[in-house]
């Protein structure tokens, strides 16, 4: 019988993502919250800054949830249901899924650790500190 490994980011690095992502927060002068998953959409870490909008930390777990769920970014979701009516009005219905920037997978090669999601600025700006996130582990946004 043969047997599927499945590799999740670990907590130290979870919390590392997160603190790379705060630290960016800070330094463009939003309040966010950060949500860090593994590989199988589960909340590994979790960080609302103060003065963040309370509605921002389930945002930013949406955020990451979506992306670990299809592998992607989260503003390139709507660029690929735009165009087809029928998908742009039936999946934007689930309650999680998020097309707009702040949610980005983590990736080790070709292989899905975890995701990054991120909620309280505007979504550009959720970007920015997802990158930054990305960037304090050492892995970059796709």
């Amino acid at each position: 019988m043969s047997s599927i490994v499945m590799r999740a980011i670990d907590s130290a690095t979870a919390i590392k993502a997160a603190q790379g992502a705060a630290e960016k927060a800070k330094e463009i002068g939003v309040a966010v919250c950060i949500a860090i998953y593994d590989s199988s959409s589960q909340l590994k870490a979790f960080v609302r800054m103060d003065n963040a909008p309370m509605l921002a930390a389930q945002i930013a777990e949406d955020k990451a949830h979506t992306s670990a769920s299809f592998r992607s970014p989260t503003h390139s979701l709507f660029e690929w249901i735009q165009k087809d009516p029928p998908l742009l009005h039936g999946i934007t219905q689930y309650p999680r899924f998020i097309v707009f920037g702040g949610g980005y997978p983590i990736m080790e090669g070709e292989e899905l650790i975890g995701s990054i999601g991120i909620s309280g600025g505007h979504y550009l700006q959720d970007m920015e500190c997802c990158k930054a996130g990305l960037a304090a582990i050492g892995a970059s946004a796709p």
